[in-house]
């Protein structure tokens, strides 16, 4: 399929950029570097306690410090608070970050991930069209391609067996997004985020908990014995991919080799290069100057053996493509952390 893209010339004169989920951690990254930039930004948040770290709190008080952010506190799921927001505040381009994360907590808590993930969706959905926004963007996730086999996973391939109930949501999100693309020519693109991670990451991810337990000698789980591979992203690589899109909504495709003629794309935002756990544990070591304490465990249920971004039609589309490698991005991570935690 050849991507047509038209660019919006400049989106500060459309006053701000709505992003939910902004205390989270790419939502932080994103309104952090966009306000660097000299755009404005409107964060949505509900502050959920799915972590508790302070780290929300901690990410909330740097962006307050811009006089260009403004916070509304909100859930998505709660369609007149997020009315309210759409008929009340000024911004052009959204950018859905907001969601229900984890694997694994997916499999205690189903109707957490319906509610924030399916309903706070449709909700997002439902404002941007009424509102004709000219561009909503939303964090889709790598965990849509299931067990595949072939790899590295394209955009092109059949997303049709999840693995797990987050997944599901997800592809999920990418039908309903499509289904409002078609309906009401709103120009919608999805991104499927290959493990982000980085400096402020979230306290449940691996690279935090293995630093963690190395720092304080505390035995790791690490499943299916380390030998799982994943497409390690540094989270400063998603925000200028992220950036870059935001700028450029799809356009209607007139082709009939396209396999929909409506404004909505999907990309892939991932580093290109899978990392076993075993070997990101061993930098981990190298960085923290202490050896881990492994217990090795099976697979997990929901959890994937591999998985693996082909960034090509991101190259394409935007001429970018990540490129930190995991050493320097532990690197950083180690270095947050410990400027973060005194240690």
């Amino acid at each position: 399929m050849v991507t047509k893209v038209v660019e919006v010339k400049d989106i500060r004169a459309q006053n701000s950029v709505l992003v939910t989920g902004c205390a989270g951690f790419i939502g932080f990254h994103l309104c952090r570097r966009l306000l660097e930039t000299g755009f404005g930004v409107l964060g949505f948040d509900n502050l959920s306690p799915f972590y508790d770290e302070g780290l929300k709190a901690a990410r909330l008080e740097i962006l307050q410090a811009s006089e260009n952010f403004r916070f509304v506190q909100g859930d998505i799921a709660d369609r007149s608070r997020l009315k309210a927001v759409f008929d009340h505040e000024e911004f052009g381009p959204v950018i859905n970050l907001a969601a229900q994360a984890g694997v694994r907590y997916s499999l205690e808590n189903p109707d957490i991930y319906v509610k924030s993930n399916i309903t706070g969706f449709v909700n997002l959905m439902e404002e941007a069209h009424k509102r004709k926004v000219p561009h909503f963007v939303y964090a889709s996730s790598s965990s849509v391609y299931g067990a595949n086999q072939k790899i590295p996973f394209s955009e092109k391939d059949n997303v049709d067996f999840p693995v797990s109930l987050y997944a599901a949501t997800k592809k999920s999100n990418e039908l309903i997004a499509h289904v409002y693309a078609h309906l009401y020519a709103l120009p919608v693109t999805g991104l499927r985020f290959f493990t982000v991670y980085g400096p402020w990451g979230r306290p449940d991810m691996a690279l935090f908990k293995f630093c963690k337990a190395i720092i304080n000698g505390d035995p790791i789980d690490v499943y299916n014995h380390g030998k799982m591979l994943r497409d390690f992203t540094y989270v400063d690589d998603v925000v200028s991919a992220l950036v870059r899109i935001i700028k450029i909504p799809p356009a209607p495709v007139q082709s009939p080799s396209a396999s929909s003629s409506a404004p909505y794309r999907v990309y892939n935002i991932g580093n290109n290069q899978p990392v076993e756990v075993g070997k990101l544990i061993e930098i981990i070591e190298q960085q923290v100057g202490k050896k881990a304490k492994l217990n090795m465990m099976p697979m997990q249920p929901g959890d994937v053996p591999v998985t693996y971004a082909d960034v090509d039609e991101l190259a394409r589309d935007f001429a970018y493509r990540p490129e930190t490698s995991i050493e320097i991005g532990v690197a950083r991570f180690v270095e947050w952390y410990r400027r973060h935690y005194k240690l």
